[in-house]
């Protein structure tokens, strides 16, 4: 079936000597991954290796046999094209962090609009501003409305969270409760938007430490979570 669709690039992979495997989470039917034969090679050809980089917003034309094979793109354009994140060091080396995130934690191949509305709205912001040190707790955490799992902030001034069961509680119940400064500053950005997001001030150590905290409650919720290998170079630029 051919099909007309918005596109985020997830990934691009290396198959054999010119071809490349692309991972895209597509505005009508989730998760595809596409066959892109001698994109390495052809210079003249309808489909460039540069429209496949993280996050890259498109429009495409492409035949979904929905058998679980690798499908194939016939037309693709850039339909938002990015001004700073593929050439700034800092958000390239977020992009390939969110963009591993993403891979590792969305799988479905099922429409889900308002997911992918709230990605292309998250990627633009992060395009168009320069004040992005807490982008990627917020991103991760407005993520999780998406995933099933946002934390329940109803008992939000107690001291401890629940990793687990994903709540705040006024007593330690077992191993996976946690207190402390990671859970006080976990708490702020509960009431966030991104207009408001670099009113909370972390140091970088604070930054760090909360990260983590996400990530392990990531780890908790999504099933096969894998730790990103890109989350290295991403501390390395925000440190």
């Amino acid at each position: 079936m051919v099909v007309a669709t918005k596109a985020i690039v997830f990934s691009a992979i290396k198959y054999s000597e010119a071809d490349l495997i692309a991972s895209c989470f597509t505005e009508i039917s989730g998760i595809k991954s596409y066959l892109l034969r001698n994109i390495l090679k052809s210079r003249k050809g309808k489909l460039k290796a540069s429209y496949f980089q993280p996050l890259t917003q498109l429009e495409l034309i492409a035949d979904h046999k929905n058998k679980g094979t690798l499908e194939y793109i016939k037309e693709v354009k850039v339909y938002y094209p990015y001004k700073t994140l593929h050439t700034d060091i800092a958000k390239t080396g977020l992009i390939m962090f969110l963009a591993e995130m993403l891979k590792n934690c969305i799988r479905e191949e099922e429409t889900n609009k308002e997911l992918f509305s709230f990605l292309e709205r998250s990627f633009q912001w992060l395009d168009q501003n320069d004040a992005i040190a807490n982008f990627h707790i917020f991103f991760l955490m407005q993520l999780s409305i998406y995933l099933g799992f946002f934390p329940d902030a109803t008992h939000i001034k107690e001291s401890y969270f629940n990793i687990i069961d994903g709540n705040f509680q006024a007593t330690n119940t077992s191993n996976y409760c946690i207190e402390g400064e990671q859970v006080e500053n976990f708490k702020h950005f509960f009431g966030l938007n991104l207009d408001t997001l670099n009113t909370e001030k972390l140091t970088k150590n604070q930054r760090k430490d909360l990260l983590e905290l996400i990530l392990t409650y990531y780890s908790f919720h999504v099933q096969g979570y894998k730790k990103p290998k890109s989350l290295a170079v991403l501390n390395q630029l925000f440190s």
